[in-house]
């Protein structure tokens, strides 16, 4: 099976964990773990979760987030998903999670550039 996830790291110390595919039951822990790994290994500033390839979520996959945002908040680091659908954005806000995730802030400033 081929790997889910991809974990970069930029110059300025942000590291992207990019997700492909579906976030279900089958990867939500090599996900979680994925980000917990990005915290400790590199203990960098920012994580952003890339969910520009991700297809569908599930509860456990949104549990995985969960999880990833409570250790990088746990270590002082800012937590953001980003890039994500239409589909992906109405989930995480019907949640709840949109204000966890920095989604809010992104989709005000988007609102604004549109003029919507």
């Amino acid at each position: 099976m081929e790997n889910s996830i991809r974990t970069t790291l930029a110059d300025d110390g942000t590291v992207t964990v990019t997700v492909s595919g579906e976030i279900d039951f089958s990867n939500c822990d090599e996900i979680a773990r994925g980000i917990r790994d990005a915290v400790t290994d590199w203990s960098p500033p920012a994580i952003e979760v890339d969910l520009r390839d991700a297809t569908f979520i599930d509860s456990t996959g949104l549990g995985a987030l969960i999880e990833g945002y409570r250790a990088a908040v746990a270590s002082g680091i800012d937590f953001r998903v980003v890039n994500p659908s239409d589909t992906f954005r109405r989930v995480l806000t019907v949640t709840g999670l949109s204000d966890f995730f920095g989604l809010i802030e992104a989709a005000d400033a988007q609102s604004q550039a549109t003029g919507s």
